[in-house]
């Protein structure tokens, strides 16, 4: 069965936001090496699209190395897009989901092959309040960003974790990975 990870960056006040945070060279290659091991990457509509940068250094390479290995690596790998406004994805290597996000999911959950990333923080709500997230890879930029969308909201209910690995980058970025736990029944 193919696991489901969660991974996405946030700064330490939970804001997810693409834009934030310190995307070096090791950054890079951490996500290289993520999306080399998997099957399929999914998507949002405004994801995928800040993503579609990343075609653009597979024609003119930018000369650093870590970003040009991301940029063949995601190239290669399957995309699926969730959009109901996208008419086409404009790269070869991506299609649009012609089901609901979570019928999507169970069904690659059940076929062989590499792991399922899911690199969009609304896909990750959707997912988590479905249950259908196996592991969290959360990289916690070193800033304080002081708004924007907050990478947990709106969550159902409570969701406990178990962490299972912490890698720290030159930079202080942080990746926690955690697996989620069925919370033990409380007597009342």
């Amino acid at each position: 069965m193919r696991k489901v990870i969660a991974a996405i960056n946030m700064t330490l006040d939970g804001v997810c936001d693409h834009t934030a945070g310190v995307a070096d060279e090791e950054l890079h290659q951490h996500y290289t090496e993520l999306i080399a091991n998997a099957g399929i990457i999914l998507y949002g509509r405004i994801t995928y699209e800040l993503m579609q940068f990343w075609k653009t250094l597979i024609d003119q390479p930018s000369r650093i190395k870590s970003m040009d290995d991301f940029a063949v690596a995601i190239n290669k790998l399957p995309k699926l897009v969730f959009s109901s406004t996208l008419q086409d994805t404009n790269w070869d290597s991506a299609q649009l989901s012609d089901v609901p996000l979570e019928e999507k999911v169970l069904e690659l959950q059940q076929q062989p092959g590499k792991d399922v990333v899911v690199g969009s923080r609304s896909l990750i709500v959707q997912l988590l309040n479905s249950d259908l997230i196996d592991e969290f890879q959360i990289c916690i930029h070193p800033m304080i960003e002081g708004k924007g969308l907050k990478l947990f909201d709106p969550i159902n209910g409570r969701i406990m974790l178990k962490l299972i690995k912490i890698k720290t980058l030159r930079s202080g970025a942080t990746i926690f990975y955690y697996e989620p736990t069925k919370a033990k029944p409380t007597d009342d």
